[in-house]
């Protein structure tokens, strides 16, 4: 729920960055670039960036890989380890921030209010990765943007699915795309992928974060999707209200030309933003007969791909792409089955939003593993449902103060320190009929290093317990 009137909290946010009044300025030779954070993004910007004959500045807040280190410092680029300070930004013309780092620490970091702006005030300016690729793409491309066609999602849950889905169905149609952003390939990479003689794609799909959002101030998808907003990130952003201007930021740069897909329940914002492109608003209409997808919600998303697709492809093609469409890893990942029991990983479910998504995807009695890094909402929420659908919560990890106080009385529950012990547990009282889910509903920092290295975990031990 927002905090404020949705009109003032948007003209706000976007007034202060009217896109028609930024040029499209890209790091040249001889510009000083920082970059924060060495992750698969920071890489490529510094890669891309040292090939335009920036002078480049990484910083890194962790040690770093020794062979990594070497192949930066072979560019040319300045690395630099440890906490920032307000000198390693002195003179800079450009940051490029980690999508991991809150920008109002940047900012305060280098001595300038929260409210400055990122582009054309007193500091450098500050760029996504997305946005910096995005401009040397539409600087080589035509007057009003890059010669691929670009459709963008962002939203809560549901873009990894939804992205693979539209890159599916293009592909299905005879069109070329490529995959870029939260996916995890940096829009920076299909850049230098051009430059070493690879053909120019038909589309460009980017997964896209709030966090990258926020720095974005140019960036034009030719279809901009927002799967859904709910409370996410409060660790991150500093509000929910926030955390919803950035996601409606995706479509700041939109014209007539442009579709919005917009969910219903958020139309409203939408028109009172006044965004330029035509919008669309997706219901289920149980298009798709035959699919490998698991649950309601997966349903919306093959719809929603259809929409940002169908101005390029044809339905039979779209219907082909969603049979052979299977379900991708931690995401309501079907595991096995074995004696009736059947076990499925969502590991990518880091959001109380997920984790009720992924219980109404299934009839049967389910066997709930949740618990880890918490992230914000209220479990109380999800009480009905949990009652209605679930027979046993096994919790692990952090979080016990969280889920326990909402859910022990409701259904048998007990907490243990790790997942292994968890799973047995569970195991032990299963039953033909039953489905054991790992939907954790948060994060997986306190245990792994990420909820892929969960996931893999969870496998390993059904694997083990039943044998294959």
């Amino acid at each position: 729920m927002l905090h404020m009137p949705l009109r003032p909290l948007l003209r706000e946010t976007y007034d202060k960055q009217d896109s028609a009044s930024i040029p499209c300025r890209v790091p040249g030779r001889g510009d000083k670039v920082v970059v924060i954070g060495c992750g698969k993004s920071g890489q490529a910007a510094c890669r891309l960036l040292a090939g335009k004959g920036a002078r480049v500045h990484l910083l890194e807040a962790k040690e770093m890989d020794e062979k990594l280190k070497a192949e930066m410092e072979s560019l040319g680029c300045v690395v630099e380890t440890g906490a920032h300070t307000k000198e390693q930004f002195a003179d800079a013309d450009f940051v490029i921030p980690s999508p991991g780092v809150p920008l109002r620490s940047i900012l305060q970091t280098m001595g300038m209010p929260e409210d400055a702006p990122l582009e054309g005030g007193q500091g450098p300016v500050i760029l996504a990765e997305t946005e910096l690729a995005y401009r040397y793409l539409a600087k080589d491309g035509q007057q009003d943007g890059p010669k691929e066609k670009i459709i963008a999602v962002t939203g809560t849950s549901g873009k990894t699915t939804t992205v693979h889905l539209i890159a599916d169905m293009l592909c299905a149609g005879g069109r070329t795309a490529t995959l870029a952003g939260n996916v995890g390939t940096p829009l920076s990479e299909y850049l230098l992928e051009l430059e070493n003689g690879k053909k120019r794609v038909d589309c460009i799909v980017v997964e896209i974060s709030s966090f990258q959002l926020q720095t974005c101030l140019l960036f034009r998808p030719d279809v901009a999707v927002l799967m859904n907003i709910t409370p996410n990130h409060l660790d991150y952003h500093r509000d929910m209200d926030e955390y919803v201007a950035a996601k409606l930021r995706l479509f700041a740069c939109q014209t007539e030309r442009d579709k919005a897909i917009v969910p219903q329940e958020w139309s409203a914002a939408y028109n009172a933003a006044g965004f330029k492109a035509r919008e669309v608003e997706v219901r289920v209409q149980h298009l798709f007969e035959e699919t490998q997808l698991l649950g309601p919600h997966n349903e919306l998303n093959a719809e929603i791909a259809w929409e940002a697709v169908r101005d390029f492809v044809s339905f039979e093609d779209a219907a082909r792409a969603v049979a052979n469409f299977k379900p991708l890893p931690h995401r309501l990942e079907r595991v096995c089955e074995k004696n009736g029991v059947l076990y499925v990983n969502d590991s990518k479910s880091t959001t109380l939003t997920s984790m009720e998504i992924a219980l109404k995807s299934f009839e049967r009695p389910v066997l709930l593993l949740c618990g880890g890094h918490f992230k914000g909402g209220d479990p109380r929420e999800l009480v009905p449902l949990v009652r209605e659908r679930v027979r046993l919560v096994a919790g692990f990890g952090d979080s016990k103060d969280i889920f326990m106080p909402a859910f022990e009385g409701i259904v048998p529950m007990q907490w243990f320190p790790t997942l292994r012990p968890a799973v047995l547990w569970l195991q032990g009282q299963a039953r033909e009929g039953d489905v054991m889910l790992l939907s954790p509903g948060t994060a997986s920092f306190d245990l792994y290093r990420g909820m892929a290295y969960r996931g893999a975990d969870f496998k390993a031990i059904v694997a083990e317990i039943c044998g294959l």
